[in-house]
Order: C-alpha cells, then structure tokens, then sequence
C-alpha cells in the first residue's frame, strides 16, 4: 500500500467517524474542499464508493463500513504505539482529551489542570464540555468524568472526588411569600426549577432519602434548563426553588441569599470518576493527567 493510500484512508476515517465533512476538516486540520478532494480520490483508486453523501449527513457504504472495521482499529493501535513512545522523551508530552459535564471540569479538572501545566509544559489538555453521556470510544477521547453510579462496567474507574449531596434551596424573599416544605411531597405546592437531563431527555425527578426511604418527586415550575448553572441563577432571582449539587450553592448558603430545606433527606452518593477503557493503554502524558486528578480526591 503506498503511503498516500494510508494518508487519504486515515482522512476517510475522521469523515465517517464525526460523520461531516466540516468537522472531520476541523479535527484535521484541512480544508473542507481539500478533504473532500482527498476521499473522493481514495475512492477512485479504489474503484469503489466509500461514503454515501447527502445534503444533510454522511454515512459509510457497505465498503466504507468494511474499511471502518478492518483498518479503522490497525490505525487506532498504530496511533497508540506512536503515543507511547513519548515515555523516552524526558518529559511526558502528548495530547489528553477528556469529556466532562460543566460542574466537574469546574469543581475538579480545572483546579488541578491548572497546577499540571507548569510542570508539563509539552502535555496539551482538552476539555470536551458536555452535560450528557458521552461515548468516550466513539469520539475517540482519551477519559470522561461521570457520577461513580453511571460509570460502565467495562471502564477503568478511578475516584477524583468526594461524596456529593444534593441541596434544595430558595431566597429568603420567595419563602417569605411560601412556606418551607417540611416534606419531599410539599415541593407539589412550590414553583420549582426543572432541569432536563441532556442524556434522557426528560426532566430530572428530584430524588430524596431519608432513613432508608428513597424517594422521587417531579416537581413543577415555570422555568426548565439543562444545566444547573442556570438553575442556581433562578433561584437567587427568587423565581423558584432549585435542586442543585450542594457545592455550587454553599457560598450563597453561607452569606445568606439563599436559604437550604430539606438537607435531611439528601443523602450522600458516589462523586465523580474519571474512567476510561481497560483495553486501552494509557500514554504517559495520560498516566499524569490522572494521577493529579486522583490526588485531588
């Protein structure tokens, strides 16, 4: 195979895989036109059509599906040995994407991130923010960040955080108009701020226990986010009661502009994760990216 089949196939790759002309140029570095000049030439080589083309998406054909099989995972591994080759380098260097939902980069990835990068000055860190449940295989990323409760079986956990409650709270001029819900079902007479979750697609049922008792509650409000972010910025405008992760809300708790209920029915449950497959091998530049997440926890 000539070097410039193996170039234009890696390029056929990247399109099938994100599925786009424009974001495979994007990730590679090209041009759009140029990119599709380069798969439309594999493709003449080969005497066969590699990607079904439409005015709204791009899919592999029955050949493109068999190349995506057959040498997709060859070039993965070549890729990998390559990586792995920076541990005879005197420093770790090297490329560490990492998906994680908006409340961990900024509670826990940044933090320590933050203290890495003058020590590591060849490692380049990218954070994918996204609030759902990204497939970390298929968007070709290094590690993910999720809750320990949603992490597969199949992954590589390791703990970077500790126990998280959750925390309803509302500002002292919304209870002074309602009264404090003494209860999980008294929340059915409040506006509450609902968040839906991005993986789902549903709205988040506020979950409550008590004494071995769980408990679920849909609540009703006027306003709906998918991203607590917001939410905690409704609540301190006073248009509901929100149910956020206790950290985002304790500043606020503390000066007194917002106001907790119910802290005796939210419990404790697993923090964050930072996963990753175990068939993979980590690169060094990896390796060190985790083990200061690990420390943090």
């Amino acid at each position: 195979m000539a070097r410039s089949d193996l170039s234009d196939i890696t390029a056929f790759l990247a399109v099938a895989r994100e599925g786009s002309f424009t974001k495979a140029a994007a990730q590679l570095g090209v041009s759009q036109s140029a990119l599709s000049q380069t798969v439309r030439n594999l493709e003449a080589r080969l005497g066969l059509r590699l990607l079904a083309r439409t005015t709204r998406n791009v899919s592999p054909t029955e050949a493109g599906e068999r190349l995506i099989q057959s040498v997709g995972p060859r070039l993965d591994e070549v890729e990998a040995e390559l990586a792995a080759l920076t541990a005879l380098r005197d420093k770790p260097a090297g490329t560490v994407r990492i998906a994680a939902g908006e409340h961990a980069a900024e509670l826990l990835l940044w933090p320590a991130i933050e203290k890495l990068l003058p020590a590591y000055p060849d490692i380049t860190i990218e954070l994918v923010i996204d609030n759902g449940l990204t497939d970390i295989v298929e968007q070709r990323l290094d590690a993910g960040v999720r809750l320990g409760e949603q992490v597969a079986r199949d992954m590589v956990a390791v703990r970077i955080g500790p126990e998280m409650r959750m925390a309803v709270v509302g500002t002292p001029a919304y209870f002074a108009r309602y009264p404090k819900p003494k209860t999980p079902q008294d929340l059915t007479a409040h506006n509450c701020v609902n968040i839906r979750l991005p993986s789902a697609g549903s709205l988040y049922a506020w979950e409550f226990e008590k004494g071995g008792r769980a408990l679920k509650v849909r609540v009703e409000g006027r306003l709906i986010f998918n991203t607590a972010t917001l939410a905690v910025q409704a609540a301190l405008a006073g248009a509901g009661l929100a149910c956020v992760p206790e950290a985002r809300v304790l500043p606020y708790i503390e000066r007194g502009e917002l106001i907790r209920v119910l802290s005796e029915w939210c419990a404790p449950f697993p923090g964050f994760y930072l996963y990753y497959p175990s068939r993979r091998q980590p690169t060094p530049a990896f390796t060190v990216v985790a083990e200061a997440l690990r420390r943090g926890a």
